[in-house]
């Protein structure tokens, strides 16, 4: 065995969490009927978006498709994904972690980081004991299983997290962190790709244990700043702070909407595009923000990707205008001999709405103008939903149903409507715990 790293026990308690196979688990916890029984998500998009560990052990695996699914599991309960019910089921996650942390980085819907440092004595319990007290909460009031992982950085935690799934909780004092390691493949430490792991494995170095032993000189002159901090975290050494506050900027926002069936309806595809767009740009508005470029992205039946970028003379987040911008790139790529299965747009460059800059030619007036239309229409979404007013070039995709035939199930969340909804504003509740006599 490789020496031990000399590391303390835990001078910080950072604790991973994460959901085990997230969508498929709130199906099931929805409907309890479903618990035990293969569940694969994803039903709208004709391929396997989450498996329940059931539908795992049958071999079903992440982008697969429908059709084998059937073949491989034939007992499969498919399902339309109910993303609204998801994100309200994640907010739930992170407040039931809050109640003990104010320290939580929401890292993705589906897991966070929390920090437990000195909260023993306010807890009352050693920080494994938190731990599981926090587990047993998520498990029990969310109705479906986490995997925990505690440990000095959050490298190592989520190493932990992995461990031992489903429903583990593993606990990595710094004393005990080479064990852990020694039997890791490089390529499963967070934040190592594979181009890193073919560098590395060119040095001779195939386990997290012999990355992290390398001499720090070493690391300084073959590697960029972030493996120096992996490499850090790695042996005890916290580098990489809890991003706590609530995300406020982005450097860039993408929207991908898949419809079925495939179309190559030109007119058709370019509507979906444009409600993508529409989408985007509510987005950067809400964070008072504007984008300097944009991409139009078009995906084949057969999953091929084409697309093309432009930049703007002054930065936006007005649909209208990139729209615009984007239709001429849209017509060069699209054939009406290919059918497509879904559009995506990406919105870069993305800066400070105030500190947007007009040149000499731009018209003051008639962007002021548009600027009030935009807050208006805003404010008619929020108070009566996301789609209520659209514009014109995203018609035929805000009438016509995204899905069509099986795969236009619509997700069971969708057909009860509380006291006070509508098809468009929703109350924050996720779901109803088994059946209503």
């Amino acid at each position: 065995m490789a020496s031990p790293l000399t590391i303390q026990h835990l001078p910080r308690a950072i604790l991973h969490i994460d959901a085990d196979a997230f969508f498929a688990a709130c199906e099931q916890s929805r409907n309890p009927s479903l618990k035990g029984k293969p569940v694969v998500t994803g039903k709208e998009r004709g391929i396997a978006a989450s498996m329940s560990y059931e539908a795992k052990a049958c071999g079903v695996t992440r982008g697969m498709r429908l059709s084998e699914i059937k073949r491989c599991c034939p007992q499969v309960v498919l399902l339309p994904s109910d993303y609204e019910t998801y994100s309200l089921l994640s907010k739930r996650m992170f407040a039931i972690v809050r109640r003990y942390t104010p320290d939580v980085e929401e890292y993705s819907i589906d897991e966070c980081f929390a920090d437990l440092t000195g909260l023993q004595r306010p807890l009352k319990g050693s920080y494994p004991q938190i731990a599981a007290r926090i587990k047993q909460a998520l498990d029990v009031e969310l109705g479906f299983t986490f995997s925990v992982g505690l440990a000095p950085t959050k490298v190592v935690a989520k190493i932990g997290s992995k461990w031992n799934k489903p429903s583990g909780l593993t606990c990595i004092p710094g004393w005990t962190i080479h064990r852990y390691l020694e039997r890791l493949p490089v390529e499963q430490v967070w934040g190592i790709g594979a181009k890193t792991t073919a560098y590395l494995a060119k040095h001779g170095i195939h386990t997290a244990l012999a990355f992290a032993t390398l001499p720090e000189r070493w690391i300084l002159q073959h590697l960029p700043k972030p493996f120096y901090e992996i490499w850090q975290e790695l042996r005890g050494t916290s580098v990489l702070a809890l991003e706590t506050p609530e995300k406020e900027d982005y450097q860039s926002v993408q929207k991908f909407k898949t419809f079925s069936p495939p179309s190559n309806d030109r007119e058709f595809v370019f509507a979906q595009l444009a409600k993508n767009i529409e989408n985007g740009c509510m987005k950067v508005r809400r964070y008072r923000l504007v984008a300097g470029s944009a991409m139009c992205v078009l995906r084949t039946q057969d999953f091929r990707d084409v697309g093309l970028a432009v930049g703007f003379n002054r930065p936006t987040a007005f649909a209208h205008e990139v729209i615009h911008a984007l239709r001429p790139l849209f017509d060069r790529l699209f054939s009406p001999r290919v059918p497509y299965r879904s559009t995506g747009v990406m919105l870069g460059k993305l800066r400070d709405d105030a500190n947007r800059q007009l040149t000499l030619f731009d018209p003051p007036l008639r962007i002021e103008k548009f600027q009030r239309i935009y807050d208006t229409m805003d404010t008619l979404r929020r108070r009566y939903g996301k789609h209520t007013v659209f514009l014109g070039a995203s018609l035929t995709a805000q009438t016509v149903t995204q899905h069509v035939g099986d795969r236009g199930d619509a997700p069971a969340r969708h057909g009860l409507l509380l006291k006070g909804e509508t098809a468009r504003k929703r109350l924050g509740i996720p779901m109803l715990l088994g059946e209503v006599d």
